[in-house]
């Protein structure tokens, strides 16, 4: 079964949310939190958004409800950024620019993760993406955030785009983010998994969820490996991967795990 019928069942799902709008969402943000992550097959994603349904509203923006997101990560001709997460380095940085599309809005941004797992987030707007960082704006907020990277060593490596669904609990300071369609691209490759989702549960403190409640009906285990090394090392044959590798198999699963739904979805149609 092609996914693009999956994806129709998935905005079937999508459209019978409670809509939340970006303003409502203020009190969510979770610029400091913590996440769980997980790789879920494209073909279960149309009965777990069913059983969420209950517990959580949806982002809507522009009335659509699967906003694309185009985001240009920077690292250093060497990858150090990559190769920080890849070593095993606690207290590590990404750092990319966001477009998003359905909002007309454009930031960049710095991603913390340090020693005790909390991930800080701290952006600023800015006009355009651009390959390198010229917007003074942008060198003073690295600078003043981070005086560890050279603004100058940065160069833009990869676009990582995807549709993102964004469901807010109901109840209580819980978001989840749900992406599909991820493609990775650089000057010379693109590569699409268009046969997987990665869902993020973010907390400020990862405690009980009905999402992680559905995870566990559906078997799905906790873990993912991020989108940016997830893009290099698809993109980067040569790069070292051993960190990854556990991860890659996760991949291969969760890919298989789709096929089998969807021929046995098309058998029962049958």
């Amino acid at each position: 079964m092609d996914s693009k019928e999956f994806l129709n069942d998935i905005l079937v799902q999508t459209s019978r949310f409670e809509p939340i709008s970006l303003a409502e969402m203020d009190g969510v943000k979770l610029m400091d939190r913590m996440d769980v992550k997980y790789l879920i097959p494209l073909a279960l994603l149309p009965d777990i958004l069913s059983d969420a349904i209950p517990n959580y509203r949806i982002l809507e923006i522009e009335n659509s409800r699967l906003c694309l997101y185009k985001t240009l990560y920077y690292d250093t001709a060497e990858l150090s950024l990559y190769k920080a997460h890849q070593n095993g380095y606690m207290n590590r940085y990404k750092i990319r620019a966001r477009n998003y599309v359905d909002s007309n809005l454009s930031f960049f941004e710095i991603k913390f993760k340090n020693n005790k797992g909390r991930t800080l987030k701290t952006r600023i707007k800015q006009q355009q993406i651009v390959g390198r960082l010229t917007n003074e704006d942008s060198i003073q907020f690295l600078q003043k955030t981070t005086s560890s990277i050279d603004p100058n060593s940065l160069q833009g490596v990869i676009w990582v785009n995807y549709q993102r669904i964004t469901l807010v609990s109901k109840v209580g300071a819980e978001r989840l983010t749900i992406d599909l369609n991820l493609t990775f691209q650089n000057d010379n490759i693109e590569k699409e998994y268009s046969q997987m989702v990665i869902a993020e549960v973010k907390q400020e403190r990862i405690g009980a969820s009905p999402f992680i409640d559905i995870m566990r009906k559906y078997r799905l285990k906790e873990g993912a490996i991020s989108k940016y090394c997830f893009g290099i090392i698809s993109l980067y044959q040569e790069i070292k991967q051993n960190k990854f590798k556990k991860h890659l198999r996760r991949v291969s699963k969760i890919l298989a795990q789709h096929d089998h739904i969807a021929a046995n979805y098309l058998t029962a149609s049958y």
